[in-house]
């Protein structure tokens, strides 16, 4: 394999002649044989978008030419199009501020530069990483990368759950069934009511979501070092989070208070919450479908979910409610994610937080799978409910709770031997109520009539 010398404030190092990156890549890719988790694709893209701006604002303030101004933006372009994927090789299990990740972005936009131009015209340092620190840039990619996947790729998601159970709600308007509290029978509802209920916990997680955005919208940009914006111009970071707006057509500004950003993960940590809310909401979902659908013959089976693969390798014809469990998997891994990026924002020291790459590389990963999982869940299990109808009316006609629109009429105590005596010698209500004295078998069914109970 041939290999090329590159040269860093350290020294000179070997790195494989086809590869962009530079010694400090090097280094780190030697010294950081931690795990198989990758710096996320997402926070490079966001890097992207960051060098751009911050070489356009530069350019602005007359500190960066056109020509270096403009290359650096070619090849920003061409990382956040894909094409250089291959030349960011470093795992998530290094420094804490993310130092390496960056220099590996400044070194591949330094060197594919210079090799389009065919000289060493653009340092890493002095005009990639100009007005910046890996302290600033760091926090500012992730706050970039959080506020785009979300964006981009999870709110869609929602919203395409949303709009199939709002479709469901119509089909299944006027299907009465039995409710349930405590894992027991209770009052009736309808359908449409259980699914609205559903639909409403995607109509609030999305609030929520939007909501924790602003958060992240305050970019640490122009902090540099410890947050007092040493060697960068006051105006810096005012015009690279305009030119990051533009780049991305979504709001980002520069954070208010330096200090605050570069050491508080604090807007992670609430936007995460927020997605954790979501989770909790999809548990319940997930877990609702599948104990409606279970059975076929001895569960409650008051609804069809799609059959999708065999459920059993031993056990033929059986059918299992595959999505729901990948789901509710998925939701276990977005609250154990909640549990590292609480703990990681909680060590931000004096200056500067060192769990950076830890906490963006969780708070990612509970974007992309919540993403994929909801899709999957909607496209394959939730699209294509249909009600049992014959069931839902069985168990709805035996239900002792039905008992309840008995109390304006019996009084509680009555009502409760009512059931009582149904259930015990195994009867109707009706016929309880009736060999009780309490009603005669017109009133009965005048007075209990389900659709009037939702």
């Amino acid at each position: 394999m041939d290999h090329r010398v590159e040269r860093d404030t350290m020294g000179e190092i070997k790195v494989t002649a086809e590869k962009l990156w530079g010694a400090q890549t090097q280094r780190s890719f030697e010294n950081f044989k931690i795990g198989i988790e990758k710096m996320p694709i997402e926070v490079i893209r966001a890097f992207s978008i960051l060098k751009k701006a911050a070489a356009k604002a530069n350019n602005r303030l007359g500190k960066l030419d056109d020509s270096k101004m403009q290359i650096i933006s070619i090849v920003c372009d061409e990382i956040n199009g894909g094409k250089l994927d291959d030349n960011f090789p470093l795992v998530v299990w290094q420094t804490g501020s993310g130092t390496q990740s960056n220099m590996n972005v400044n070194e591949v936009v330094a060197n594919r530069s210079n090799l389009i131009l065919g000289e060493k015209l653009i340092h890493p340092n002095d005009h990639v990483n100009m007005s910046q620190s890996s302290n600033d840039t760091f926090p500012t990619a992730m706050h970039i990368a959080a506020v785009t996947e979300i964006e981009n790729k999870l709110l869609p998601s929602i919203h395409l759950l949303k709009d199939t159970l709002d479709r469901l709600e119509t089909e299944n308007r006027g299907i009465l069934k039995t409710g349930r509290t405590h894992l027991q029978d209770a009052v009736p509802i309808a359908f449409s009511q259980e699914i609205s209920g559903w639909k409403h916990m995607l109509v609030k997680g999305e609030q929520n979501i939007q909501q924790s955005l602003e958060g992240l919208r305050g970019l640490a940009l122009g902090g540099t070092a410890v947050g007092t914006g040493l060697n960068a111009h006051k105006d810096f970071g005012k015009l690279a989070a305009k030119e990051i707006s533009s780049l991305l057509n979504t709001n980002f500004y520069s954070a208010e208070n330096k200090f605050h950003s570069l050491t508080s993960l604090d807007g992670l940590v609430f936007a995460h919450g927020a997605l954790k809310a979501l989770a909790a909401d999809l548990m319940k979902i997930a877990n609702d479908v599948r104990w409606l659908a279970s059975g076929p013959r001895c569960g409650i089976g008051e609804i069809f979910i799609p059959e999708n693969e065999p459920g059993s390798s031993i056990m033929p014809g059986k059918v299992n409610p595959t999505q729901c469990e990948a789901l509710t998997m998925v939701v276990c891994q977005v609250m154990a994610n909640d549990t590292a990026i609480s703990f990681g924002a909680s060590q931000g020291n004096f200056q500067l937080n060192v769990f950076l790459p830890m906490t963006i590389y969780n708070f990612l990963q509970s974007v992309r799978i919540l993403t994929d999982a909801i899709t999957s869940f909607n496209n394959n299990c939730i699209d294509g409910i249909k009600p049992n109808i014959e069931k839902m009316k069985e168990n709805l006609d035996k239900s002792l709770m039905l008992v309840t629109g008995l109390n304006p009429y019996i009084g509680y105590e009555k009502a409760a031997v009512v059931a009582k005596t149904a259930y015990n010698k195994g009867v109707r209500l009706k016929e309880a109520a009736i060999e009780l004295g309490y009603l005669t078998e017109e009133e009965f069914d005048e007075i209990i009539k389900p659709e009037d109970m939702v």
